[in-house]
């Protein structure tokens, strides 16, 4: 099977790419730890999801991200807002040129491994927020990675085009233990309920009309 590399937060979306790439390639999963409120409990989860498949996973730490960058994300920003994902407040979220950074880094990874294609979980719900997750910038960053490796590595993301309802039904059919995975913007043990990736994960799951094992905050 072909090498590829997977940029895994442990979250639903990543998650469920991990499961549907384990399938189509030997899988290596890259972590990034770039200081935000919810990093840990994303490394913990992925931990558990990457051993319970037996796939390599190795987290790559970028400690200036929170030094340098402005975002609520961050340990060290403001409060994380409360809302749907689409809120214009959710802005405050944005790490400037996070996923920019990350796939340079993945696509480096990928070569030094020899592996021609690395695999995001960007999906149609982060474009009206996130300019780096739109399809235009995922496009641009393919090519700079083709041109800018010997081996001509590509970056793929194949849930470019689905919503998190589809996501959902997809990782449903895959088998994935949702369970294990963690999205909240917080950072608590447990799901705040109330902040953008929560009420999105929510509601990807009513609309999908599958019931949602999250546990979350009363």
């Amino acid at each position: 099977m072909e090498k590829a590399v997977v940029t895994f937060s442990g979250g639903l979306d990543s998650t469920t790419l991990l499961y549907w790439a384990a399938k189509r390639h030997e899988v290596h999963a890259l972590t990034f730890d770039y200081g935000s409120k919810h990093n840990q409990q994303e490394q913990a989860a992925a931990k558990k999801i990457t051993r319970l498949l037996k796939i390599p996973h190795s987290t790559i730490e970028l400690p200036f991200v929170n030094e340098f960058f402005k975002s609520s994300l961050l340990k060290d920003g403001g409060e994380i807002p409360e809302g749907h994902y689409e809120d214009s407040s959710m802005r405050s979220t944005v790490v400037p040129f996070r996923n920019g950074i990350i796939l340079s880094i993945a696509v480096g990874y990928a070569e030094s491994i020899e592996a021609k294609k690395v695999l995001y979980a960007a999906h149609s719900g982060d474009h009206a927020i996130y300019p780096d997750c739109r399809p235009d910038f995922l496009k641009a960053m393919s090519e700079a990675g083709r041109y800018g490796t010997y081996l001509g590595v590509e970056i793929n993301d194949p849930f470019i085009k689905m919503s998190k309802k589809e996501i959902v039904i997809l990782g449903t059919e895959l088998g994935v233990p949702f369970e294990l995975t963690y999205s909240c913007y917080k950072g608590g043990k447990t799901h705040c309920g109330k902040c953008g990736t929560c009420v999105e994960r929510k509601e990807a799951f009513q609309l999908a009309g599958i019931p949602d094992p999250t546990n979350y905050q009363k």
